[in-house]
């Protein structure tokens, strides 16, 4: 159902508030350049520093000006069960296409507990659900009889897989039927797709949305000497977006590029200098600056 090159989109900032004009700006940008799909309140979108007010109307803002050109696969994940479900049916009220839930972070359930929470997210809510499964982020990782288990409910239609294991995606793969594994890291996403992944929920395709498209495009029709060509190009680019905690990294670069201010919200901070001179480097060699 989903698949192809998909955008954690960031949520611009601009004194402390969301900034909506540059967000429809970011928005038009990224479907004139023929992106696959948008994931709005990510963690790329920053949502643990968004109010519950904020986190809303950022779904709904990003459903209304998209008006179905592409999916909108709405961020509504939490570590409360109740939370999630909340934030899950309000993202199909307002005409999201799907919902991207991630692990429960901070409480590390067993596999079971995992089990049982998306289940009850999925039984309470009429849009496809995308798990989103990044240990690193969330001190748990779903293994794929986990996953495996839950890829029967009807409602469970796919992973963003960011354990950074091709081993755990091909066990995943080989154990499902009609359900998509999406590469959660840039850089994994041609070996992903080569042992039968769909696409991305890329970050770098915040910067380069049409090339991120032909990119996958290249490698869901299996030519990967095409897309080599861009997993190498932009290569360095991938590793500066992750110097740091995400979106910093990002922002910073949609910045030099004058898309958005590099604005986030405590506890994020302000990139290194350091840093910052490596992803400035990166993107002249990249011709993006």
């Amino acid at each position: 159902m989903f698949q192809g090159a998909i955008t954690a989109i960031v949520t611009p900032f601009s004194s402390g508030k969301v900034d909506y004009d540059c967000f429809e700006k970011l928005i038009e940008h990224q479907i004139k350049d023929g992106i696959d799909g948008i994931v709005p309140c990510g963690t790329t979108g920053e949502s643990p520093t968004l109010s519950h007010e904020e986190h809303k109307e950022v779904i709904r803002f990003a459903v209304d000006i998209v008006r179905k050109r592409v999916p909108v696969i709405a961020g509504t994940g939490s570590n409360n069960t109740e939370e999630a479900i909340e934030l899950t049916q309000h993202a199909a009220q307002c005409g999201a296409d799907g919902a991207l839930v991630v692990n429960p972070y901070y409480n590390k359930p067993t596999q079971e507990g995992l089990y049982r929470h998306f289940t009850a997210i999925a039984d309470s809510c009429d849009i496809p659900i995308v798990l989103y499964n990044i240990q690193s982020r969330t001190g748990v990782n779903m293994i794929p009889q986990t996953v495996i288990r839950l890829s029967h409910h009807k409602k469970v239609v796919a992973i963003k897989e960011a354990s950074g294991s091709l081993e755990q995606a091909m066990d995943i793969i080989n154990g499902t039927k009609d359900f998509s594994v999406i590469s959660g890291d840039d850089s994994l996403t041609l070996p992903l797709c080569s042992i039968g992944g769909r696409g991305v929920i890329s970050v770098i395709s915040n910067l380069i949305p049409g090339e991120t498209a032909r990119f996958v495009s290249h490698c869901l029709k299996g030519d990967f000497s095409s897309a080599r060509d861009f997993q190498y190009r932009y290569l360095n680019v991938m590793k500066a977006l992750f110097t740091e905690t995400s979106p910093v990294p990002i922002k910073q670069a949609l910045n030099l590029m004058g898309k958005c201010q590099a604005d986030v919200r405590l506890p994020l901070c302000e990139i290194d200098s350091g840093n910052l001179e490596t992803l400035k480097t990166a993107m002249k060699e990249a011709k993006l600056i």
